[in-house]
């Protein structure tokens, strides 16, 4: 029996729609696949805090749980390369990490410059000295990140773009630490603590200029941690632990999960 011109009409509009999705969805999927993605970048990238850890990758500490992984597990990507590294500088970043990266490359994720601007002798002296001590040692970090910085990050950039120039870029930023008039009743002043958040505010606007500059896209933390810094009662970051230095003031599992893989996804 012949189909009256509505029914056909309805159904070939069905169909096509069902094509239409099944083949955008088909396509983002090859899309993802065709990927060649080098993650690069310091603790916040190598995953320090969140557990997990390669045993293969040694003092370098990369997470199974860190987001580069995280969006590698959800996307199968044609190739995957994971070289961030804890304790990198701008400098180890060049000279150690930029191995996998050639014309071949098409996504790059980076955190950098923390390390650089004096982070872990920042928090040390806040938490063992006195509040001006402290607020001084924050200014001198945010002199560094005026004078020095700029021209370290334009190294790194260039050098990312020199050996993957057909790559997007996308350079993540730091969390704030503290959720201000918090649950924390010991430690830090606030004042102490405002001058921290200021100064990873003022290292994230430094970082997205210069990353700007390269054409590389910024992709931002801040909102994604809010609710969840240390004081709030539900933290995705780590507090200072004397019995693991090296996990203090770094995001937890859920900080990877929850603050850095979503704005890597929407920026990819």
């Amino acid at each position: 029996m012949r189909l009256s011109r509505f029914t056909a009409l309805s159904s070939s509009l069905l169909l096509g729609a069902v094509l239409a999705l099944t083949g955008a969805g088909a396509a983002q999927a090859a899309e993802s696949a065709a990927l060649d993605y080098v993650a690069l970048g310091d603790s916040y990238s190598s995953g320090v805090g969140a557990g997990s850890y390669d045993s293969a990758s040694g003092d370098c500490k990369r997470s199974t749980k860190a987001y580069p992984v995280l969006w590698k597990n959800a996307n199968a990507p044609s190739s995957f390369a994971f070289t961030a590294c804890s304790g990198a500088r701008t400098g180890d970043v060049t000279a150690n990490q930029l191995g996998p990266l050639s014309a071949a490359t098409d996504l790059v994720s980076v955190t950098i410059g923390g390390n650089d601007a004096g982070f872990a002798d920042v928090m040390t002296t806040c938490v063992l000295q006195s509040e001006s001590t402290c607020i001084n040692r924050v200014n001198q970090a945010k002199a560094y990140v005026d004078s020095t910085l700029p021209g370290k990050l334009d190294s790194v950039y260039g050098a990312i773009r020199s050996k993957a120039p057909n790559a997007r870029v996308i350079v993540l930023g730091y969390p704030r630490f503290y959720q201000l008039n918090g649950t924390c009743v010991a430690g830090l002043s606030e004042g102490e603590r405002t001058a921290i958040n200021g100064a990873s505010d003022y290292l994230n606007a430094a970082v997205a200029k210069r990353a700007a500059n390269h054409g590389y896209t910024f992709a931002g933390v801040v909102s994604a941690f809010t609710g969840h810094e240390i004081c709030s009662g539900s933290a995705w970051l780590h507090s200072v632990n004397w019995l693991n230095i090296g996990e203090s003031y770094h995001p937890t599992a859920a900080g990877q999960s929850g603050g850095y893989l979503p704005p890597f996804r929407n920026a990819v």
